[in-house]
């Protein structure tokens, strides 16, 4: 029973960061898009793989970089800038991966879009 709570607890908590962050809105909105023009480029499984990582990467950083966030103000409301520094870097984090996965997505999709045009 406990090991079904847990999960109860891991979605509660993805879905309070969906309700909560602007960014996880926009990130899973890009997921939605990506996955669309997967499907419709019929890209490989070796293609999926790595979108499906990098998505997978994002969403996570995003998801630590909001509970770094919300704790970090509860235990000090007040700036301080050690605090800020750590929030800066966990945010740093998600903008990295999401380089990253713009990068990878570039590799995957642009042969495709430009078979359209060529």
């Amino acid at each position: 029973m406990k090991f079904l709570q847990s999960f109860r607890y891991a979605f509660k908590g993805l879905f309070a960061a969906v309700q909560s962050e602007m960014n996880m809105k926009i990130h899973l909105l890009a997921v939605v898009i990506v996955v669309f023009i997967g499907f419709h480029f019929k890209i490989t499984n070796t293609e999926w793989a790595l979108v499906l990582l990098c998505m997978a990467l994002v969403i996570a950083f995003e998801l630590i970089n909001t509970a770094i966030e919300k704790l970090l103000n509860k235990l000090h409301p007040e700036f301080d800038e050690t605090i800020g520094s750590a929030k800066d870097i966990a945010a740093g984090a998600v903008l990295f991966a999401s380089i990253i996965a713009v990068i990878i997505g570039a590799i995957v999709f642009v042969p495709y879009l430009l078979n359209l045009f060529f």
